[in-house]
């Protein structure tokens, strides 16, 4: 089998926002207790974060995680999580029918985030709460001091600010598992008031605003486009939600679930461009595509857990092999619209389906899906480039003709390196042809695979690199690519 990628170096998509390499911690199963935080682990440090967790993290170089919700932050009481810790009531969480004791709080989280090297993504509760919480919320943050809200910040031990910068409004505000579901002119017009009071407090704030929770729910695309009618000039982002899954066992299917969610950033672009051109708006809207994952594995021993526990074993996905094929596919997807998907959280980081599982009081090990996601983050930031792929196709019934061959190119932020994401989605191996116009003296400096003869091979603590990327020899000959595989290949292009 033969495919050819196809680029010129003046045709681009756009510059690739490293946000898009960022993540999720909701209080949701282990993420918090028992993932990024167990005070008494062997490797807990004085604040009770695990090292051997924040160590795989910063590998992973994620540069803003959101928090706390998710589902979570829709009956989130905030105040419940500051001050001293032994004081914090310990509350029923709804969504996930938990008991959420908020011994790790907001100031624990900025606190990590910071040791973690990346951003807070703060989500505000828009479902039993509104714009006074809010505005108190980001006073409490940001503001120096000399107010009430500010000055508590202070005397709980953070002189400085937070500094938080990206808001979440509300989450999946059309779901009737939300608590607080609203119609789209219920939020659209909250999301606005409360857009408008944070704006008044710092301009340069970034909001993002709730689009659908997915792209098969009934009101869509519909609710973006009302809730743009209300928010749009108020708001920077919009957001989108997406989680793809193998029920069927059906590998060529489950590959060409990519395709699906190119189209459904396809349906919410032309969205927010009819708005835009409703509006007379001189302004693009952008995207934060701030849920994306495979999640299926664990519904089946979700729906037998015991209700109303402090860090459950929940939607703890056990990733294969060719769940990281897809994952391959869906940052390729996430590359190619560079120009207006500026944020992205895998969701999510730690234990809930997440590239990182730990145990408690025992190991922590990369997942499957936790190699894709390292070298794009590695190697793809710069500038996306606008490729043509040339591959032999299969049909889906879903989808129609899929090509066997899934590529991204990022033209790093030098102009030194040229990085090619492919994904072989074929049972054989495919000889592959670049040509790169503009870029003639390309070289190939590095060459990095992931693939395994079994396909639902999973990592776990008693073998944690049975799955795991393999640098291999950068071959100037012809390349071929392995069958059902991942691959980088990394290029010099000769420019300084």
């Amino acid at each position: 089998m033969k495919a050819r990628v196809s680029l010129d170096k003046e045709y681009v998509i756009g510059a690739v926002d490293k946000r898009i390499y960022g993540s999720f911690i909701e209080h949701l199963g282990r993420a918090v207790y028992g993932g990024i935080y167990e005070p008494g682990h062997p490797k807990a440090d004085a604040d009770g974060f695990r090292r051997d967790v924040l160590d795989l993290i910063r590998e992973l170089d994620v540069p803003v995680v959101r928090y706390p919700g998710g589902n979570f932050v829709s009956s989130f009481k905030w105040e419940d999580s500051v001050g001293p810790a032994a004081k914090r009531p310990r509350r029923l969480d709804l969504a996930w029918k938990s008991v959420e004791p908020n011994s790790f709080g907001m100031g624990e989280f900025v606190k990590w985030a910071k040791t973690a090297n990346t951003e807070t993504m703060m989500a505000i509760n828009l479902g039993t709460r509104g714009i006074d919480a809010a505005r108190n919320l980001v006073e409490y943050c940001n503001h120096p001091g000399g107010s009430y809200w500010s000055d508590l910040r202070r005397e709980h031990g953070s002189k400085e600010p937070f500094g938080i910068r990206l808001w979440c409004l509300g989450n999946e505000m059309d779901g009737p598992w939300q608590v607080g579901q609203k119609t789209p002119d219920e939020y659209g017009r909250i999301a606005y008031e409360t857009a408008k009071a944070i704006k008044l407090f710092d301009p340069a704030l970034e909001l993002v605003a709730c689009g659908s929770s997915n792209g098969h729910m009934p009101t869509f695309p519909q609710w973006e486009a009302t809730v743009l009618d209300h928010c749009y000039d108020s708001v920077d982002y919009l957001s989108l939600h997406h989680y793809f899954h193998n029920d069927a066992d059906d590998l060529p299917a489950f590959l060409a679930s990519s395709v699906g969610m190119d189209r459904f950033i396809d349906s919410v672009v032309a969205t927010c461009d009819f708005v835009r051109a409703k509006k007379r708006s001189k302004k693009p809207m952008y995207l934060s595509f701030d849920e994306w994952n495979v999640w299926f594995h664990s519904k089946d021993a979700d729906s037998r857990n015991e209700p109303w526990q402090v860090g459950p074993h929940l939607l703890e996905d056990v990733y294969t092999m060719e769940d990281a094929l897809v994952v391959g596919c869906l940052i390729n997807v996430l590359l190619r619209h560079a120009d207006r998907v500026k944020v992205a959280c895998l969701a999510q980081l730690v234990n809930v389906i997440a590239p990182i599982m730990t145990d408690n009081g025992g190991a922590a090990w990369r997942q499957t899906i936790y190699w894709p996601f390292l070298y794009a983050s590695k190697y793809g930031r710069g500038t996306s480039m606008n490729i043509k792929v040339d591959s032999p196709t299969y049909a889906d019934k879903s989808f129609g003709d899929v090509p066997y061959l899934d590529a991204s190119a990022v033209l790093s932020e030098d102009g030194a390196s040229l990085a090619l994401f492919c994904v072989n989605r074929s049972k054989e191996p495919m000889e592959l042809d670049l040509r790169a116009a503009g870029l003639e003296n390309l070289s190939l400096i590095e060459r990095v695979e992931l693939r395994h003869d079994d396909l639902k091979a999973t990592n776990t603590a008693a073998s944690p690199d049975k799955v795991a990327a393999k640098v291999l020899p950068a071959d100037r000959g012809p390349l071929a690519l392995s069958p059902l595989s991942f691959t980088v290949l990394r290029y010099s292009t000769g420019e300084k």
